[in-house]
This record gives structure tokens, C-alpha cells and sequence, in this order.
């Protein structure tokens, strides 16, 4: 049994008190991932670790939750790597059935006299850093100036 089935036996305000949409939403969400997985499919390749289910389930807390990927990993299963490629496909998806977008940014500032409305990106994404070796040290060490 997948993990998300569980939740189903809730109510429907316990259900979306723990993924955050309606259950006739998660319904929709899962529609469109197992149609975009079957065209993928279709391609040949190989198989996902996780079903469509989990892997909406896993995204769903992603954006709940605001879990680190390696604790998803964890529970899941699967590596860092492969949390952040499943979240990235699983939005990608979404997006790009038009029926889960969020509006514009004219739509946003048009609705400002209505009342605000706020989008956060809580995106993980790795600091970039210098790397550190001998060709980008200090110009006084190479010349021997101390």
C-alpha cells in the first residue's frame, strides 16, 4: 500500500490539514502526474523508485512541511538527489498543465488594490562558494611577501 492512502480515511479537513490541498485536488494533481508519467513511460527508460502517488505525497510535504530533502530522502528512501529531481518534475509538471499556475505578475499587481497576495519560493538550493585551492590563494603568499 502507498503512503498516501493512509490519509485518505481522513476527513476532509484533517486531509488537507496534513497535504495542505483538498482531497478532490490531490485527485486532479494525480490525474495529470500519471497521464505525464504514462507519456514518459512510453519513451522506454527506466522505472521510478516511487509511484506517482508517493511522489506527489513527497512533494505535498516538501511544500508543507518545509522538510530538508535529506529528511524526505530518509523516510523515502531514496537519495538527496533524487528528492530534489522528483519535487523539480513534479512542479514542472503541474506548471505546465495550466491547471495548478500561480498569476502574473500584472495579475498580482491588478489585484493589489483588492487586497495583497504573497508567493514564497522556499526553494533548497546549495550556497555557492569559491573553491578554495592553490591557484586562487593570496597574491603576497605566491610571491613569497609576508
Amino acid at each position: 500500500m502507498e503512503r498516501w492512502h493512509r490519509a485518505f480515511s481522513k476527513n476532509d479537513a484533517e486531509f488537507k490539514e496534513l497535504f495542505g490541498v483538498k482531497k478532490e485536488i490531490f485527485q486532479e494533481m494525480l490525474a495529470i502526474l500519471t497521464d505525464a508519467r504514462e507519456k514518459r513511460q512510453r519513451k522506454g527508460g527506466r522505472r521510478p523508485r516511487l509511484t506517482v502517488g508517493d511522489q506527489l505525497f513527497m512533494t505535498l510535504q516538501y511544500w508543507r512541511e518545509y522538510r530538508t530533502m535529506t529528511h524526505l530522502g530518509f523516510d523515502f528512501g531514496i537519495a538527496k538527489s533524487t528528492v530534489s529531481d522528483t519535487i523539480a518534475l513534479v512542479e514542472n509538471i503541474l506548471v505546465q498543465s495550466g491547471a495548478f499556475r500561480l498569476p502574473g505578475k500584472k495579475a498580482l499587481l491588478a489585484a493589489e488594490n483588492a487586497g495583497r497576495k504573497l508567493a514564497v519560493d522556499v526553494t533548497e538550493s546549495p550556497i555557492e562558494r569559491p573553491k578554495k585551492n592553490k591557484k586562487t590563494g593570496i597574491r603576497a603568499r605566491k610571491r613569497g611577501i609576508r
